[in-house]
């Protein structure tokens, strides 16, 4: 059995092949011999976590992550077999783990050398990464995820027979490419003129020195969102921020509340939960801060016409909600985001639906997310993803629907399908009017409107993003504390939270020891309203 992609819930069976160290599967043992082939992993560079008392396997070879599970009615001794046939392509059981660091030691120096040559060089560098230096293989007994979350255990028995793939692209739809489309907006001259700042005070921080293998390796299978992180590991913006993101291109609602037809109409709004994901092509390196309970931001834009407000309306478990409006729509979500780590990734899969109404037509759009997962990170070379499908509903009118799948990457494929996103409009029968494709970091392209063509393109980045943690000018603003609005923001905003505002002027080791204040501080709180039998009440949200 084999978890399906998005979102992790339910099983289906898969037939599985381990040759020479490599494990390939499809549906059926057929397409196995006509080589139609779903997915294979080098089993020597994966990190194997088994769970014997469930029959689970979860192998993370950093650029792909399975989770598959010996079929119940399987005798115990072929489980076993089973389990003994991995074994025997793991590396000699010395210390894997010191392999791994030293690799990581010497990649480091590699990167400082690279960094101190003469910018011209730099680009014909690449630093290996930790799959092209080392083989590693972790025991079973070392890795056993016994700490799963509630939600994952109580799903082990959700088998099925459904074949339908997620997440996998469909025969005969291919990707569009967008070559020749450019974009108008340059944001960086209206952020001028409007007096927001184009660039952050300082630089993004160097975090090679952080220890990640020793803070992820104690907490595999767990919920990261319970850990605390050294403050080097976060961009200058906490997740309230990053949410209001997906409001960037908020324009394809203002375009939708104003398309009389509802098939077309749902087309942009497609488009617009797609164009939430584009920030993600660039922002590998960092996390956002973590919200403190009670936490608030609020953003106000009038060059998009929309106001938004969120806060942090419970800690455990972490609960985020937002609520934005504007003349022609409405936008909400409540989002609980849970971090895995898989022994070479880190998923990140989020719980709750968004919510967009559009006014002129009384519409009431609902859908989930894609899973997020970074690849690789324990090294220089991480990548980042999204895949799984999205369904789209109108609760107020059922006379379509919308399915997006958001492609997994095929590791032995070139960069042909790279972030590659699939979209059918369906009417009440099921019948298919519009396709639409591209990629989520480049563009949309939708060939079945009357007009053709491009409906979205992800705004260009700033000059030396790279440099200010590839952020985009509209995220370089979010975080801006200007004179006109600094009296009239409650103290509880994320602009005033100083281990964030020290990050960001490149005071690291005064922001770590604020954000250990702040955190120590929530804990107190807490167990004082827990003295009293007293709990949180949101400020803005019920």
């Amino acid at each position: 059995m084999k978890k399906r992609k998005y979102p992790l819930q339910g099983w289906h069976k898969r037939y599985f092949v381990l040759d020479k160290g490599t494990l390939r599967y499809s549906k059926t043992q057929q397409d196995i011999v006509r080589g139609k082939v779903h997915g294979a992993l080098d089993v020597s560079l994966a990190v194997m976590s088994v769970n014997r008392k469930s029959k689970r396997i979860d192998l993370d070879a950093g650029h792909s992550l399975y989770h598959v599970k010996v079929c119940i009615c399987i005798t115990k001794n072929v489980i076993v077999v089973v389990f003994d046939i991995v074994n025997r392509y793991s590396c000699p059981l010395h210390s894997s783990l010191k392999s791994i660091h030293e690799s990581l030691a010497v990649e480091r120096e590699r990167v400082r050398q690279a960094w101190d040559t003469p910018s011209q060089d730099r680009k014909l560098y690449r630093t290996p990464s930790v799959a092209d230096s080392t083989a590693e293989y972790f025991d079973a007994s070392e890795l056993v995820c016994e700490n799963l979350s509630e939600n994952e255990t109580s799903d082990e028995s959700g088998l099925s027979d459904v074949t339908t793939s997620n997440s996998e692209p469909e025969e005969g739809h291919s990707m569009s490419t967008i070559t020749s489309v450019s974009s108008t907006n340059d944001l960086a001259s209206n952020a001028q003129v409007s007096g927001r700042r184009t660039v952050l005070p300082a630089h993004s921080t160097d975090n090679s020195h952080i220890g990640i293998l020793s803070i992820l390796y104690n907490n595999i299978g767990k919920d990261l969102s319970r850990v605390s992180m050294p403050v080097a590991l976060n961009e200058p913006l906490s997740l309230l921020q990053r949410v209001s993101e997906e409001l960037e291109y908020s324009e394809l609602l203002d375009i939708a509340n104003h398309t009389d037809d509802p098939f077309e109409r749902m087309v942009y709004v497609a488009v617009f939960s797609i164009s939430g994901y584009a920030w993600a092509s660039w922002r590998n390196r960092y996390k956002p801060f973590n919200p403190v309970l009670g936490e608030t931001y609020e953003n106000v834009r009038e060059d998009h016409g929309f106001r938004y407000i969120a806060e942090q309306v419970s800690h455990h478990p972490p609960l985020s909600a937002c609520h934005a409006e504007s003349d022609n729509f409405s936008f909400w979500q409540d989002q609980r985001w849970k971090n895995k780590f898989w022994g070479k990734s880190v998923e990140i899969v989020s719980s709750g639906m968004v919510n967009v109404t559009l006014p002129n037509y009384g519409d009431h759009y609902e859908w989930n997310k894609a899973v997020t997962c970074i690849h690789n990170v324990f090294s220089q070379q991480r990548s980042l993803e999204h895949y799984g499908d999205v369904v789209i509903r109108n609760l107020n009118n059922d006379e379509c629907t919308c399915k997006i799948t958001f492609v997994k990457s095929r590791y032995w494929g070139d960069d042909s399908n790279k972030n590659e996103v699939q979209g059918t409009v369906l009417d009440r029968a099921g019948r298919v009017l519009h396709r639409f494709g591209g990629s989520w970091h480049e563009g949309i392209f939708c060939d079945t409107l009357p007009n053709p063509q491009c409906i979205w393109k992800p705004n260009p980045q700033p000059d030396a993003y790279f440099d200010y943690y590839g952020f985009s000018q509209y995220a370089r603003e979010l975080n801006d504390l200007t004179p006109d609005i600094k009296d009239k923001l409650p103290p509880t905003d994320t602009r005033f939270r100083p281990d964030q505002r020290l990050l960001e002027k490149g005071k690291v080791e005064e922001a770590d020891k604020r954000k250990d204040e702040i955190e120590e501080k929530q804990r107190e709180r807490r167990k004082a309203m827990t003295k009293r039998g007293e709990e949180h009440v949101p400020r803005f949200f019920v």
